[in-house]
């Protein structure tokens, strides 16, 4: 049987904290919190492939060939130029 030996007092609390709340064991305790991490992990998409996603469904419209200058965007605004 491997062992894990973790040399950190605060992944030792942290543990200890969680075991106390659900009446499990230390050893439970660090079972339970790395098998929630990696299901929560399984269940995301990572961010590459979610903007990926969203750029093959909102594609870029054709270039306008029309300049979008600081004057352009200060009228978006109602600015005026000082």
């Amino acid at each position: 049987m491997a062992s894990l030996y973790i040399k950190d007092e605060e992944a030792n609390d942290l543990a200890t904290r969680l075991a106390a709340r659900r009446g499990i064991s230390k050893t439970a305790a660090v079972k339970l919190a790395l098998q929630q991490e990696l299901a929560r992990q399984d269940g995301t998409i990572p961010l590459r492939e979610r903007m990926a996603a969203w750029r093959k469904a909102h594609p870029l419209g054709e270039p306008t060939g029309l300049a979008a200058d600081k004057a352009f965007y200060d009228s978006l605004n109602d600015e005026e130029d000082d």
